[in-house]
This record gives C-alpha cells, sequence and structure tokens, in this order.
C-alpha cells in the first residue's frame, strides 16, 4: 500500500465513520437517558427505532401522506409509544416493587413485542427502504468521497445531538430529568414528580429512535432485524461512559470510525468485531469509559 493510497483509506475511513458514529451517537443518548433516570438499560432500543422506520413506511405507502406529513407523524407516534410503555408497564413494575432484573426484562419483552407485531402484520416480510429526500451525488471532500446524503445525516445528527444538550442544560425539564438521574429521592423532596419525568424521558428515547430510523432508513434497508445496530449503540455508550451524555456522543463517533477503518485497513468481515475489541480495551484501561467519571455509589 502506497502512502497516496493509505491518505486516502485515512480519509475516507474518518469522514464515513463520523457518519454512521453520529447515527450511533443519536441512538447511545437515548440508551444513556433511560439509563440515568431509571436504572434500567433499555434492550428494545433497536427495536423502538425499527418500529420508527416500519411506522415512517406505513404512513408512506399505506397511508399515502406526503413524506413532509409523514416525518413529523412519525416522531410523535413513537415518542408517545415510549411514553405510553412507560406509563402501563414500568411504572407498574416499579410500583410493585420490582428489581432491576424485572425492569430489564419488560424491556426485553417489549423488544420482542415490536418484533413480532411487525413480522405478524406481514410487512417485514420484504425489506424496503425509505426515499431520500436529498439525493445521493457524490462530494468531494479532501480525496474521500461523501454522499449529499450522508452530509444531511451528519448535519441533522449533530443539530439533534445539540438541541438535546441545550435542553438538558438550560430548561426545567432537563433541569429536572439531571437531578432524578442524580438522586431520585431528593428530586422528589423538592417536588420533582419521578413518574413524569420518567414519562417524558421514555418519550425522548423514542423521538431519538424515530429520528435514528429517518435518518438511516434511506441508506439500508428495514427489516425486523435492524434492530441490531442497538448493539453499537450499547458499544457507543460503554465506551464513552454509561453514565455520561458527552460520552454516549464520543463513543457513538469512536465506534463509527474504528468500524471504517477496520473495514478499509483490516477486513470487511473484521467489522463486526472493531465494536467489541473497542470495549475490551476501554473496560481494560478505564472500565467507568471515557468520559464517564469516577464510580459513585447513589445515596437513598
Amino acid at each position: 500500500m502506497t502512502f497516496s493510497d493509505f491518505w486516502l483509506f485515512l480519509q475516507q475511513g474518518l469522514l464515513s465513520g463520523l457518519v454512521t458514529g453520529s447515527v450511533y451517537a443519536l441512538l447511545a443518548l437515548a440508551v444513556v437517558a433511560v439509563f440515568k433516570t431509571t436504572d434500567v438499560p433499555n434492550f428494545a432500543q433497536g427495536e423502538m427505532m425499527m418500529i420508527g422506520g416500519y411506522v415512517a413506511l406505513s404512513l408512506l405507502l399505506l397511508a399515502k401522506l406526503p413524506y413532509a406529513a409523514v416525518i413529523p407523524l412519525t416522531l410523535v407516534i413513537v415518542a408517545l409509544g415510549g411514553a405510553l410503555f412507560q406509563r402501563v408497564v414500568m411504572e407498574r413494575v416499579t410500583g410493585s416493587r420490582g428489581v432491576g432484573v424485572q425492569l430489564v426484562i419488560a424491556t426485553l419483552g417489549l423488544a420482542y413485542l415490536l418484533k413480532g407485531l411487525v413480522r405478524q402484520t406481514g410487512l417485514g416480510d420484504t425489506p424496503r427502504s425509505l426515499p431520500a429526500l436529498v439525493s445521493s451525488d457524490a462530494v468531494l471532500i479532501g480525496d474521500a468521497a461523501l454522499t449529499r446524503l450522508d452530509i444531511a445525516i451528519f448535519v441533522v445528527a449533530v443539530v439533534v445531538m445539540v438541541l438535546i444538550y441545550l435542553m438538558f442544560t438550560y430548561t426545567r425539564i432537563g433541569k429536572a430529568m439531571r437531578a432524578v438521574g442524580m438522586n431520585p429521592r431528593a428530586a422528589q423532596i423538592v417536588g420533582i414528580r419521578l413518574s413524569r419525568i420518567r414519562m417524558l424521558v421514555w418519550a425522548m428515547s423514542g423521538l431519538i429512535s424515530a429520528i435514528a430510523a429517518l435518518l438511516i432508513t434511506p441508506k439500508v434497508l428495514v427489516t425486523p432485524d435492524i434492530a441490531h445496530i442497538a448493539i453499537l449503540a450499547y458499544a457507543a455508550a460503554i465506551v464513552g461512559g454509561f453514565t455520561s451524555l458527552p460520552g454516549a456522543v464520543l463513543g457513538g463517533l469512536i465506534i463509527g470510525v474504528v468500524e471504517n477503518l477496520v473495514g478499509l485497513f483490516v477486513s470487511t468481515n473484521a467489522i463486526v468485531v472493531a465494536p467489541f475489541l473497542a470495549i475490551l480495551v476501554t473496560l481494560i484501561v478505564r472500565p467507568q469509559g471515557l468520559l464517564g467519571g469516577k464510580v459513585q455509589v447513589k445515596k437513598v
């Protein structure tokens, strides 16, 4: 391999990795937000993204709605679905003194339920993809090539992540979510309704999942198995720090770049191993994640 080839592959891997990593980062944000406020990892995150893709396809192909209506309706439907699951299932399990294991099983039940519903309706029999709102014309950045769709995906993902940061930093709802994440009992004492905040966090998780689905499904086929992308979101959350929202973003970008560089420099067959190698290295060097901070015991 010549130096020019190496330089080309390096640029292509970095730029393509940032595009795919931005989607992983979005899903990792949703995973971390739910975990911080409920202490429960949401193992249905991938299925929530998958159902977002099928909701959009149903509205577009079956209901014959214009794309301008499909996008907001998909966001609202999936967000409401997340809020409803928290209120109807998770809240009742918590109210009946359910422990963490039971709550985790509830999220697994949601994952299997969503995947089963898609298979039963027949929507998952034929792989489809959403039409792209942006052209797939190539754009040269340095020596590397991206499509206009890739650039749009990255820009939208970054804008969403910035909005989430601003929401958590400057709004009352965001500050309440942070308070519940730090100390639920103290937050409840000062008048924050835990059930309301947790429902809003699950709604936000559904909203982010729907955005990720709308971004990625013009590039990949929508199938019931597309939920496996969430595995990479979990990898991103572990690498960045499972309790850190900025860490989730950093971890997502790292996983995306590592995947693409491994595929270009090593082998496409090694791509599936790369995220888990990144997890192992992180757990050995810094078990709490890159931005996870010190491990603390919550006071109750």
